[in-house]
């Protein structure tokens, strides 16, 4: 198979790759999807087949429209509906009760009473989804496990030949995935996964708003995506440090001595008091600590960081940050990223 890319020219063409049951990249404010038609069990196999994925990772739908998602769910409350009428299209995911004749197939499994949808802010991919009438699957484009993608580039290189096209427009906004909130029991809305909507913007519309931290081993079916204690990892060891500029120097020591190539994964600040440090490649994050360009850059970091560090045997130190909520997103992939492993003197 030759994976083809598209352009906003081609929406039909991409809409009817969706509607025969085949897989098509589409982009997205948060990362790149594979979207596949929700409703078609066969296409939803080949999206676990193509990434790689465990079949009881469950899988987001991405709508249209409210309306859409009402034709599934058994029912959307004042709560859910407040945080549609503010968030979408936007990243935030929201867990419904589904209805019992739903027909989607969200897993390989199917036995969840839920379902996770959310309005991605992409006018090409709302365009997708309107021209194929269909509602898409789309977990992040790239081999699971792996750093997510935010290019099309990113995509290309983890699936060419797995897919039949991907529709590129250009580098994702946000960088990370979507906020993932449960509004399955109303009165207790809890959010499953961080993302860059935090949890003081929607308990201002919603009121209290709860925060799973529990993470499943392999031998437990998550919820909701993004809840496995390890993932988004490159093939080099992630480390994070998250003390002072001794501690990376300490860090830098350290690893040298275990005959270790050293790459940098962090602000333009931490790496100016390290350039008397000879480490073996870097990739800044943010000018000075800013959390909204670190989300942005941080898998394509990592990716490029797996890159350079490729053939040899090397280890990403990557800059931690205060766990607030504004950070929680940030945190959150990079301690999967690591296998929540910080460096200690």
């Amino acid at each position: 198979m030759k994976t083809k890319i598209y352009h906003q020219e081609d929406i039909k063409q991409a809409a009817r790759v969706i509607k025969q049951g085949g897989l098509v990249s589409f982009p997205t404010e948060t990362v790149y999807g594979l979207g596949a038609d929700a409703t078609n069990s066969e296409a939803v196999k080949k999206v676990y087949a193509a990434k790689g994925r465990p079949s009881d990772n469950p899988l987001i739908v991405h709508v249209a429209s409210k309306e859409m998602v009402a034709q599934y769910v058994s029912g959307i409350s004042d709560k859910s509906n407040q945080l549609m009428e503010t968030f979408w299209p936007g990243p935030l995911t929201l867990i419904l009760p589904l209805a019992e004749e739903a027909n989607l197939s969200i897993s390989m499994t199917d036995q969840l009473e839920t379902a996770a949808f959310r309005m991605p802010n992409n006018s090409l991919t709302l365009s997708l989804i309107r021209e194929s009438n269909l509602p898409l699957v789309g977990p992040s484009a790239n081999t699971s496990g792996k750093p997510s993608p935010t290019t099309s580039t990113h995509v290309f290189n983890d699936l060419n030949g797995k897919i039949e096209a991907i529709l590129d427009d250009g580098e994702c906004e946000v960088g990370i995935e979507s906020t993932v909130i449960d509004m399955s029991q109303p009165d207790k809305p809890t959010i499953l996964r961080p993302g860059a909507i935090t949890k003081e913007e929607i308990e201002k519309i919603i009121g209290a708003v709860f925060i799973d931290t529990h993470l499943v081993d392999d031998k437990q079916a998550p919820k909701s995506p993004g809840m496995k204690y390890k993932h988004y990892s490159p093939d080099a060891d992630v480390i994070i440090v998250d003390g002072s500029i001794n501690d990376w120097r300490h860090a830098i020591n350290y690893y040298k001595t275990q005959q270790k190539k050293v790459a940098i994964l962090s602000s333009q600040a931490i790496y100016d008091e390290l350039d008397d440090y000879s480490v073996f490649a870097h990739y800044i994050l943010s000018e000075n600590k800013d959390v909204k360009s670190a989300m942005h850059h941080l898998f394509s970091g990592l990716r490029q960081l797996d890159t350079d560090l490729l053939g040899h045997n090397g280890v990403i130190l990557a800059e931690g940050y205060d766990e607030t909520s504004e950070n929680m997103g940030y945190m959150n992939r990079l301690k999967k990223a690591a296998n929540q492993t910080f460096f200690r003197k």
